[in-house]
């Protein structure tokens, strides 16, 4: 979080002019909490473990990422975190899901969050986090992810042939161009240096960052099972782009729950009530 306040100060400060690598920084750079006393205790009872994934984009080298499992289980179920997050902010998730049996639980720190050492990460990266695991570690069962990590779950679904029986999306981000400009607002970062930001963004990556809207990327059929957990009143993840993204998806069985707000959804017990009934029912592989 220090760091992350220092960029924040600095852009403030140079409102006349703010710099291009600033601004890059700040949406690039996820700020980091430490892991409190419950979450250390849940993670010493894990199976831990490494794998690579490849940055295309910022050093063009492979970065670690570590991963965590509870439970040896034939069924799997996937973990995807939020940005500034990271695998244990599922705590309350995954301690209600180790009571099911036969299930393994997988979850894991991105690249620059948690414990992943990176110094910048990006939604690339973290769907290219879910592949690797896919390749390499187990086939999901099922897939969950919360706000950029329902994003980045829905991206390396349709990238790679992953045929997980059931899809869960809590407070999924569905407009990330949007996103960034609410970022760049907060630190009152004016139209004109914005625009300079998302001419450099579709340089780098190199589609502009408009490409990264679930609503006209989502591409998976109607014979999933697709679950969407969502607060209508979340500023993060505003209910007028989910709406639209529900319009063009009927079959997504989405469903509300209010005042729980972006980041507190993934404690609500209502929400994981939901959660663990349907990884209940999952089918043996």
């Amino acid at each position: 979080m220090k760091r992350l306040k220092q960029i924040i100060n600095e852009l403030k400060l140079t409102q006349a002019e703010p710099d291009a690598a600033r601004m890059r920084e700040f949406i690039f750079y996820s700020p980091k909490m430490p892991l409190r006393l419950h979450q250390e205790q849940l993670i010493a009872a894990s199976k831990q473990f490494s794998l690579q994934v490849f940055d295309a984009h910022f050093t063009k080298a492979n970065v670690t990422i570590n991963c965590f499992s509870w439970g040896n289980g034939k069924r799997k179920v996937l973990l995807t975190h939020g940005w500034a997050s990271k695998a244990l902010d599922f705590y309350e998730l995954i301690t209600e899901l180790q009571k099911i049996e036969d299930l393994e639980i997988i979850a894991f720190d991105a690249p620059g969050n948690g414990s992943s050492i990176s110094e910048f990460s990006n939604l690339m990266l973290y769907a290219d986090s879910v592949k690797s695991i896919a390749f390499n570690y187990a086939q999901p069962s099922a897939l969950i992810g919360h706000s950029l990590g329902g994003m980045a779950n829905i991206i390396a679904f349709q990238a790679i042939i992953l045929k997980p029986h059931l899809l869960i999306s809590i407070a999924p981000l569905i407009r990330l161009k949007e996103n960034f400009e609410q970022s760049l607002d907060s630190v009152n970062i004016g139209v004109k240096d914005q625009d300079i930001f998302f001419s450099n963004f579709a340089k780098e990556f190199p589609v502009p960052a408009e490409h990264f809207n679930l609503a006209e990327l989502y591409q998976l059929g109607p014979d999933l099972d697709h679950f969407l957990a969502y607060d209508p009143d979340d500023h993060i993840s505003p209910y007028p782009f989910l709406k639209e993204f529900l319009a063009k998806n009927p079959t997504i069985s989405a469903k509300s729950f209010e005042n729980v707000g972006h980041y507190k959804i993934l404690k609500s017990a209502e929400v994981i009530e939901d959660i663990v009934e349907r990884i209940s029912s999952l089918p043996m592989p």
